[in-house]
């Protein structure tokens, strides 16, 4: 396997460590719930603490499955791949037979969920490149052709991750859904398909090529969703190919990368460079730089919702507004009050998961609610009423636009001879 080069930040693994113990969590340390498992005191203890709590909720849900409670083992297996999708997820190494395992035991724990779901979920192979990038598309029951929406997860979801399988917000409100491990994703890490600065999208094309195949595929009725670093890959793929009617992504990374890699926790940088393949931090440094949306999101002629934390630590507003601004087509942007990196099941929403919103967006789009020359920004307000059903901001996003004052300095702050650089 190749060498991984040391980090700068590397080198202060103790920190990273102790944050890990104090907090429960290995990034977004805004958050107050505990992600790893309470025993977990450091970062190499996590893939196996987290594959014994795994194996422990196997061993209920086969209990359960024997004894014919079809509807808690499935609820069980769930519960057991998200132990397993966090487990692999903190070996950074090709060829390692502690993550072929825990990815493998991911794999077989989402084989029960579906199964034994309410829906028909199906794992499909879609060719791309000489490879086949894998996917797992949850369809309506009885199968009806139906709009279908592009899930992109984000660099450390993988597809059988966090969009409730059992309770799925899009197959709920009336769309298939398929969930990408696009490059450097899941199971694309295994077959060693890495992330370049522009083949998400392509693979994103793939899908679509494949998805206007399938009878259960309305093919005039494509859309992508993308949620953290997919918010990124979903609008590029929404400005490349025109087939998608309408985007809807959330936890923003639209902007420069440089809170990500260089600000925030060293795991994203750290699982990124394994994703692109990159053992260089240099060289890695000059890759993220080109990671920008800027050149395309003018290409967005199609209806697009963004959704950003008001203080995301890892695309700061600032560097959200300007890309918004670029889009061209309808479109809406929602700040999120007093919030981070995350918006599920956040006070600003009502406390629910947060992806029925992006479904209702959706239809709404494909139903033509959103005309040429909509544009519409609001601030989701933490306790406030209505929550993304609020008002059309006044002004923008600043504090003194908020507060109803001019913005500038008075006459006292000027003073007598004005200000002098």
């Amino acid at each position: 396997m190749p060498k991984i080069t040391e980090r700068r930040r590397d080198n202060q693994q103790w920190m990273l460590d102790w944050i890990i113990k104090t907090t429960g969590r290995v990034q977004n340390f805004a958050y107050d719930n505990r992600v790893v498992p309470k025993e977990v005191k450091s970062y190499a203890q996590i893939h196996r603490l987290a594959d014994k709590h795994g194996r422990h909720v196997v061993s209920i849900a086969e209990a359960a499955e024997k004894a014919g409670h079809l509807d808690t083992a499935a609820e069980l297996f769930w519960a057991a791949s998200e132990h397993y999708r966090e487990a692999q997820h903190t070996i950074f190494e090709d060829d390692n037979p502690e993550k072929i395992y825990l990815h493998g035991m991911l794999l077989e724990c989402f084989d029960k969920v579906m199964q034994y779901a309410k829906h028909p979920i199906e794992r499909v192979e879609i060719p791309f490149e000489g490879n086949y990038i894998q996917g797992v598309l949850h369809m309506l029951p009885g199968r009806p052709k139906a709009p279908t929406v592009i899930f992109c997860p984000g660099m450390d979801m993988t597809k059988e991750a966090f969009i409730d399988a059992l309770n799925h917000p899009f197959v709920n409100r009336g769309m298939n859904c398929l969930h990408l491990d696009g490059p450097g994703q899941g199971t694309s890490n295994i077959r060693k398909i890495r992330v370049t600065l522009d083949n998400y999208e392509r693979a994103g094309s793939a899908a679509i090529d494949y998805l206007s195949d399938r009878e259960e595929v309305d093919e005039d009725q494509i859309v992508v969703s993308g949620f953290s670093m997919g918010s990124y890959w979903g609008m590029r793929l929404a400005a490349i190919d025109k087939r998608v009617k309408a985007v809807a992504t959330a936890a923003a990374c639209y902007g420069p990368k440089d809170a990500i890699f260089e600000q925030a926790s060293p795991r994203f940088k750290q699982v990124f460079m394994y994703m692109a393949g990159i053992h260089d931090e240099d060289e890695f440094d000059e890759f993220a730089a080109q990671m920008i949306l800027d050149d395309l999101a003018s290409d967005v002629t199609c209806p697009a919702l963004q959704v950003t934390g008001e203080y995301d630590p890892l695309a700061p507003l600032e560097t959200v507004l300007p890309i918004y601004e670029k889009v061209s087509g309808p479109k809406e942007l929602w700040v999120i009050e007093n919030d981070f990196h995350n918006p599920r099941n956040r006070p600003n929403f009502g406390g629910i998961d947060f992806f029925g919103f992006l479904a209702d967006w959706l239809n709404d789009a494909l139903a033509g609610k959103y005309e040429a020359g909509h544009k519409r920004e609001i601030l989701v307000p933490e306790h406030g009423e209505k929550g993304p059903y609020v008002e059309q901001i006044e002004g923008g996003f600043s504090l003194p636009e908020r507060v109803g004052k001019k913005a500038g300095l008075n006459d006292v702050q000027l003073g007598p001879a004005g200000v002098k650089s």
